[in-house]
């Protein structure tokens, strides 16, 4: 499920057991409450007899080897970035899910027929994800051509409108778009009207394609304005022009990421976090680092450039189709403390069942 790194178990093996027990200590309580651990309430949870005086000795080593810091004078001890890597590649347990818990996942993410839309599937894998790990779940996939049945586009400032497009299922996809200079309102509906008219019943692709073949018809109908709102709606919903497969990204559960937030850094942190998962690109990077590796990739902080900034932690498996090609991925983003243990089997679990019902 998860590659333990041999240089890391190579590092466990130097540590003695009173070493790796405190350090162990450090961080399941780092984990469990995000507080620092104290020698003197460090020294009453061992299995063995060490004194404060004795603990702070060992601490003060594990802190010369990078594993540990304080975050302020007299202070207890906190797990580093290669402190919890560390103890996720040599220390972590990865339990499996009880029948109880593959079934409760089962049940919420489900597809009940072929003709369900792909989105609310998505939706129902986000949305366990995040429930059960109190994190932001996250669902990415290679974005499918729905059939339009319905656009409007609907002003929001001068030059400023929003794109709505209704899928056959009725799925919805609203884009805000640019409004070429002098576009009027009676523009804004023959455009919509047109559509609607004539091309509705067709993936965007083949509206675009129906647009080439019919622009001089086009031109007889529509004006200069109306014709470019229409390209650009239509672009714009389906992404940029030579995008080979352009991705959907499904984020639930952000509320979840403000619970224990302390004071404007971690405020600026989450903000960070938020504009890179709006970002496109950051769709490509998360398909990218789910295909890098096999099974459950853990990525703890700036270990991924992507949510480097955020300092966030990533648990993301990839899930794949009939053909064994990747099509998606699935994960969890939140803090760095996260439960990995128990999150690490239940992305792994989801993704295969993913890749079940893909095929």
């Amino acid at each position: 499920m998860v590659l333990r790194n041999p240089q890391k178990q190579g590092i466990a093996s130097t540590l003695d057991e009173r070493s790796g027990e405190i350090f162990r200590r450090i961080v399941e309580t780092y984990l469990e409450s995000g507080e620092p651990l104290g020698s003197r309430n460090l020294s009453r949870l061992l299995p063995m007899s060490l004194s404060p005086a004795s603990v702070r000795n060992v601490m003060s080593d594990l802190e010369d080897l990078g594993l540990i810091y304080s975050p302020h004078v007299s202070a207890g001890r906190l797990p580093t970035q290669t402190g919890l890597r560390f103890f996720v590649d040599a220390f972590m347990q990865v339990g499996n899910l009880s029948a109880e818990e593959r079934t409760s996942i089962e049940r919420q993410v489900r597809r009940g027929d072929r003709d369900q839309p792909v989105e609310s599937l998505l939706t129902e894998a986000s949305q366990m994800l995040s429930g059960m790990s109190r994190g932001a779940g996250l669902v990415i996939t290679t974005k499918s051509d729905p059939v339009l049945k319905h656009v409007e586009f609907i002003r929001l400032a001068p030059t400023k409108a929003l794109a709505v497009l209704v899928g056959d299922h009725d799925q919805v996809e609203n884009r805000i778009i640019e409004l070429p200079a002098g576009v009027t309102s009676a523009q804004l509906t023959e455009a919509a009207n047109f559509v609607n008219a004539h091309l509705a019943g067709q993936t965007i692709p083949e509206l675009r394609a129906q647009l080439e073949k019919v622009k001089k018809t086009v031109r007889g109908e529509l004006d200069a304005l109306s014709q470019d709102l229409v390209e650009r709606g239509l672009a714009i919903w389906s992404g940029s022009e030579g995008d080979e497969k352009p991705a959907r990204l499904i984020v639930r559960g952000r509320a979840n990421l403000l619970e224990g937030l302390e004071g404007s850094e971690d405020i600026e942190r989450l903000r960070m976090l938020f504009d890179d998962l709006e970002k496109k690109d950051s769709l490509i990077e998360l398909l990218n680092l789910a295909e890098s590796g096999p099974g459950v990739r853990i990525f703890i902080g700036s270990e991924n450039k992507l949510f480097s900034l955020s300092g966030s932690s990533l648990i993301v498996a990839p899930y794949r189709d009939s053909d064994d090609r990747i099509v998606g991925a699935v994960g969890v983003i939140g803090p760095t403390r996260l439960n990995y243990s128990r999150i690490v089997p239940m992305v792994d679990y989801t993704a295969q069942l993913m890749s079940r019902l893909s095929r």
